[in-house]
């Protein structure tokens, strides 16, 4: 564990000490104004910061692995008009949570935004906001590398016919997160360079294989076809019903953009980078996702019904990498561009821990997290929260052990990722909306703030409900969706530590010294 042998109030690595009469630069003033000094290096560049946030998105990792939800539930017509239609609304929430960003650029982010929006019970708000935004990044996280162990176990069994157990995507996944962890920790520097590096990853990846996919196939399906060809594997009859658990594939894809807000404090100029990152990381993925998901699907070689059982029945686990083998006749290049998804998921883990160790830095400044005092502390050489990364692979790796015995155990584990994530970026949303006292930052949506802030509320309460629902039938041990139990026992868990301790040292100067005076004040009930 790093120790912090700083004296209390000294100013962290790229600060200047306002005792002594020195001028804070204007991030650094900003932050102070919200209560906290500086002391995370601020070295990312606003390329970097969508960057962070555009390689959690990951639409190579994320459509890729969800791509079979929508083909089971609603076929080609959910996976082309679903990405487009949930992005929209996506976007909203996008804009809104930008703009409060903008006003509060902290990596505590939204449990921040909450307790400084809320009218009454401040702390609560940001309490539960917090916790639900921390234990949703841990499962994000660790459902990230477990499926980019997953799939590089796929890659693995198509180059060198090696046969994947559940120990041995364990074990991969492993060295995918330590390695994440090491980077890391290695300093804020070498993360902006990789995040950069994973931007255009992504960028020109997609475009290799959307050009690999039209030049070398000798048949494509129609327009048409991909647009509104309907499959329903689903067990439901109602369609209508059977589309919106299509959407879930898109939903699912959508998630991570907060990263933006939360290395905003390592982001120069972050009032104004920050919440462009978090809006131009959906926008590009809205529409280099759509391009990506058309061309696949249009790549799909047996366009009839069964062609499409065939292709969700894959010995491969993911209908994409069968339809590179079926279209290309070339197992190299379908090799190939596997390995061009492989890359992209290690990329997309490496920024959901960066994501997730700031945020529980910020989390544990204002003791929120037991052992907060450890979790903490900032490496003095290399301005980085070295113990907050740790905590977070081993919590992390943790919640992947049940995969090693019972793969719906680990999937009822990580459910809490979507929902809880969902939960803690509409709530400062919402809080906004009813806050009339709002004052917008330098990154504003003028006259669009409130459509835009309630379409982005309704659309949460509506994919919220739909997550909680039963995808498939019939409902068994196998298909039965733990999403509530595991919001439920979320809330319990926030709850019982807030009775434990949490209301008393909860952002407080007795529970945080980072902390400062005036901030204590405003949050204070």
């Amino acid at each position: 564990m790093i120790k912090d042998t700083r004296t209390p109030g000294t100013p962290g690595p790229g600060t200047h000490d306002p005792t002594g009469g020195e001028h804070l630069d204007a991030d650094a003033a900003e932050l102070a104004k919200l209560g906290y000094k500086q002391e995370l290096h601020r070295g990312m560049s606003g390329f970097s910061n969508f960057a962070i946030s555009f390689s959690i998105i990951s639409i190579l990792a994320g459509c890729i692995t969800s791509y079979s939800i929508a083909l089971n539930s609603g076929g080609p017509s959910a996976i082309t008009i679903g990405w487009a239609l949930v992005g929209v609304f996506v976007l909203m929430v996008a804009l809104a949570m930008a703009e409060v960003c903008s006003r509060y650029p902290t990596a505590g982010g939204l449990y921040f935004w909450a307790g400084r929006l809320a009218n009454k019970n401040k702390r609560q708000w940001a309490w539960f906001v917090g916790w639900f935004n921390f234990l949703g990044e841990v499962a994000v996280t660790a459902a990230i590398d477990f499926g980019a162990a997953t799939t590089m176990n796929a890659f693995a069994a198509l180059v060198w016919d090696v046969t994947p157990t559940a120990l041995s995507t364990w074990l991969t996944f492993i060295v995918i997160i330590v390695i994440h962890g090491l980077l890391n920790t290695f300093g804020v520097n070498l993360v902006a360079l990789l995040s950069n590096v994973s931007a255009w990853w992504h960028v020109v990846g997609v475009l290799i294989i959307v050009a690999v996919l039209w030049i070398m196939p000798t048949k494509h399906q129609s327009f048409s076809w991909t647009m509104t060809t309907w499959h329903n594997a689903t067990g439901f009859s109602f369609a209508p019903y059977v589309f919106l658990m299509g959407l879930l594939m898109a939903q699912y894809t959508y998630t991570g953009y907060d990263a933006s807000a939360h290395v905003s404090e390592e982001t120069k100029q972050a009032a104004t980078a920050a919440p462009r990152g978090i809006v131009m990381s959906v926008v590009i993925s809205i529409i280099g996702g759509w391009i990506l998901l058309y061309t696949i699907t249009a790549s799909i070689q047996d366009g009839t019904s069964n062609g499409l059982d065939t292709l969700l029945a894959t010995s491969t686990g993911l209908p994409p990498a069968q339809v590179f083998l079926d279209a290309l006749n070339n197992p190299t290049m379908a090799k190939f561009l596997l390995f061009i998804v492989c890359g992209a998921q290690f990329f997309c883990g490496m920024a959901s821990v960066t994501a997730n160790s700031r945020m529980t830095y910020a989390f544990s400044r204002d003791n929120a997290i037991p052992g907060s005092h450890i979790w903490s502390k900032v490496n003095p050489r290399s301005g980085t929260p070295t113990n907050s990364i740790w905590v977070c692979v081993a919590l992390s790796t943790v919640l992947t052990v049940p995969a090693l015995f019972n793969q719906t155990a680990y999937l009822a584990v990580t459910s809490i990722a979507v929902i809880g994530l969902y939960i803690a970026y509409v709530t400062p949303v919402m809080l906004r909306r009813l806050n009339k006292e709002f004052t917008p930052g330098p990154w504003s949506l003028g006259r669009w703030s409130g459509i835009v802030g309630w379409i982005a509320v309704v659309w949460v309460i509506f994919i919220v409900i739909l997550f909680v629902l039963p995808p498939v039938w019939p409902i068994s041990v196998e298909t039965f969706n733990y999403s509530p139990i595991a919001v439920v026992l979320v809330a319990i868990l926030a709850l019982v530590l807030w009775q434990a301790g949490g209301k008393k040292h909860f952002m407080t100067r007795e529970g945080s010294e980072h902390l400062t005076m005036d901030a204590d004040k405003l949050l204070d009930e």
